[in-house]
């Protein structure tokens, strides 16, 4: 039995940055995230036949085929997501799938790229190959753009592949770099993680600011250098200690991001706003692409108590979730 087993991701800064050529556009960009223990598991065995068995729980999905080909053929809109990977492997031999995730649905953190990485790195492991990091970044990102048919960014895949702590990535014309640290005592002691009910569509708001900047929108385009300005200083403020900085900063992150496209932002994640700030939090992080999913809310530990008794009454579903440190 092969068990892979894959945190997802907050990010804290240059969300959307990531999606070439925008980060081409502007030459030089960083994305800043950190792993979750939020996971997604994909557990893989062989089968003495070319029978394939996909197991979802999540779905209550449970089905044998006959053969790869009928499992490629098949059109159930759950095994989706595991066409393009074990199409690329494309095992000889029979197998076992089940795949997990605790990630909510449209949670703005990752969760399919996360898992997209689980069952790569399952299949990886069972046809006896060997990628590196960054060979891992780019086989499941494009393999999510044909699921998705969109342009995807790459940033969800570092937390996954990583396992754990605070990740930088840059990017620049020579490709993509990346470091990982230890995650600071002060971003552990103020996280906190609420869902707001609303699920959020992958990627179509970033892919609304993608065609607004190819087809020349200069405002757009101004909006993204702001936010790569934030990230810069979001980055400065982490190295350096600053946590006052890196606060006000989230508050220009919010601003910046909800200019760049209204859609970013959405009542559900307006009022949670509004109540976390008014029970004593700093300020909130939009998670992923925005419109719905979670938000990550920066608050002090002795304030806590209070923005989760608030979140909790106006409907707010608050997530036992911590950083996975390094």
């Amino acid at each position: 039995m092969i068990r892979v087993e894959c945190p997802t991701r907050v990010d804290l800064a240059g969300g959307t940055l990531d999606l070439w050529p925008l980060y081409s556009f502007l030459k030089s960009t960083r994305t800043i995230n950190i792993a979750i223990d939020i996971m997604t598991r994909a557990l893989l065995s062989s089968v003495e036949s070319q029978q394939i068995s996909i197991h979802i729980p999540g779905f209550d999905y449970d089905k044998k085929f006959d053969n790869l080909q009928s499992f490629l053929s098949c059109e159930d809109p759950e095994i989706e997501i595991l066409k393009p990977p074990i199409e690329f492997f494309h095992p000889k031999d029979g197998f076992e799938l089940t795949i997990e995730s605790e990630s909510p649905i449209g949670g703005g953190l990752g969760g399919s790229s996360s898992l997209m990485i689980a069952v790569c790195e399952a299949f990886l492991q069972f046809t006896g190959k060997s990628f590196s990091e960054l060979e891992k970044v780019h086989l499941a990102h494009n393999l999510e753009a044909q699921l998705l048919k969109t342009p995807t960014g790459t940033q969800d895949y570092f937390a996954p592949i990583l396992k754990s702590g605070l990740i930088h990535i840059q990017y620049s014309p020579s490709g993509i770099e990346f470091k990982v640290q230890s995650i600071p005592k002060e971003i552990l002691d103020h996280f906190l993680l609420v869902y707001t009910g609303k699920p959020h569509h992958s990627g179509l708001n970033n892919w609304e600011v993608f065609k607004s900047i190819v087809d020349g929108d200069q405002k757009t385009l101004n909006g993204l250098r702001e936010i790569q300005s934030v990230s810069d200083c979001i980055s400065t403020a982490i190295q350096e200690g600053d946590w006052s900085k890196f606060s006000s900063e989230l508050t220009r992150e919010y601003e910046s991001r909800v200019q760049l496209a209204k859609a970013f932002a959405s009542p559900e994640i307006q009022n949670l706003r509004s109540i976390s700030k008014a029970s004593g939090a700093d300020e909130i992080k939009i998670c992923g692409a925005g419109g719905g999913g979670c938000v990550m809310i920066w608050v002090s530990p002795d304030k806590r108590k209070d923005v989760v008794d608030s979140c909790k009454a106006e409907g707010f579903q608050v997530l036992n979730a911590k950083p996975v440190q390094r």
